[in-house]
């Protein structure tokens, strides 16, 4: 069945976001978890994180940064077109329960992420401080939203053009040295994961992240999407996408979110000298 595309705004500049019409997939959504979205019967299949459910609807909202090929397709697509396929819920649903002081940490189009997880948490009964960060107040985005759902929002800016002027880590460090909290949930780039995860080592902080490992069929049968969690393999489709930011090998985990991306390069870079060569014989 077509899955039709009900409303689509742009956030800033690379963001978009769009409600499509997936019953069977809204009824069955949590937070935490994603779809895999596919253009048309050639198009490429791509993960992409549930930003709400409106399961009475049949409705999803998804919120995707202009990246590679297919998001740039989507982000080009209106209102009343409609998608091949919308699979899902996949992975496994953020599951905290109340614990008492929640800090969730999120960066660029990670904030998208985290707003169902500021939703749960607070649903669950949970004192909820956010931090989010862009790289300048433009890349902003969900502001509004997050403070309905969290008790107290600190914004932070690199460029220092809103908000506070810093990385998130910082407002995080400060924040674990004046008041305890019992957990602490993080999504956004990769690297910034990464060092929220150092940050809050040292106090003890139980630390979720939500990976977002390249994948090609979310099944876990390809093994594209594994990474080393406390010695042991784990694939982000089916075992993840949260997982305990304390017991990542992210050095490892770094290195394969890379290879598709010098992959690319070095075809990008062959592809330049066949060019030239064919160029300088003729």
């Amino acid at each position: 069945m077509p899955y039709k595309i009900l409303e689509k705004a742009r956030l800033n500049s690379v963001v978009w976001k769009i409600k499509v019409h997936a019953p069977t997939p809204a009824k069955a959504a949590r937070a935490g978890q994603f779809i895999i979205l596919r253009i048309d019967e050639k198009g490429e299949r791509i993960p992409l994180t549930i930003s709400d459910a409106d399961p009475a609807k049949g409705v999803l909202t998804i919120i995707f940064q202009e990246a590679g090929k297919t998001t740039k397709k989507m982000a080009a697509m209106k209102a009343g077109d409609s998608f091949a396929d919308v699979f899902g819920p996949l992975g496994k649903a953020t599951h905290f329960g109340k614990i008492g002081k929640v800090v969730l940490v999120a960066g660029g189009v990670g904030i998208a992420e985290i707003l169902p997880v500021a939703q749960y948490a607070k649903t669950c009964g949970n004192f909820v401080a956010t931090i989010i960060g862009a790289r300048t107040k433009e890349l902003l985005i969900l502001e509004d939203e997050l403070k309905k759902w969290s008790d107290r929002l600190i914004v932070t800016t690199d460029d220092g053009s809103y908000g506070t002027k810093a990385l998130v880590t910082g407002p995080l460090k400060e924040l674990l040295e004046k008041e305890k909290f019992g957990l602490c949930y993080c999504v956004g780039p990769d690297i910034m994961m990464k060092f929220v995860a150092e940050t809050t080592r040292p106090f003890g902080l139980k630390t979720f992240v939500s990976l977002d490992a390249n994948m090609v069929d979310a099944t876990g049968m390809c093994g594209t999407c594994r990474v080393t969690v406390g010695g042991k393999t784990r694939f982000t489709c089916v075992d993840g996408p949260e997982f305990d930011a304390h017991l990542v090998d992210w050095d490892e985990f770094l290195k394969r979110q890379k290879r598709f991306v010098d992959e690319e390069k070095a075809s990008l870079a062959a592809f330049g000298e066949q060019h030239k060569e064919c160029m300088h014989k003729v």
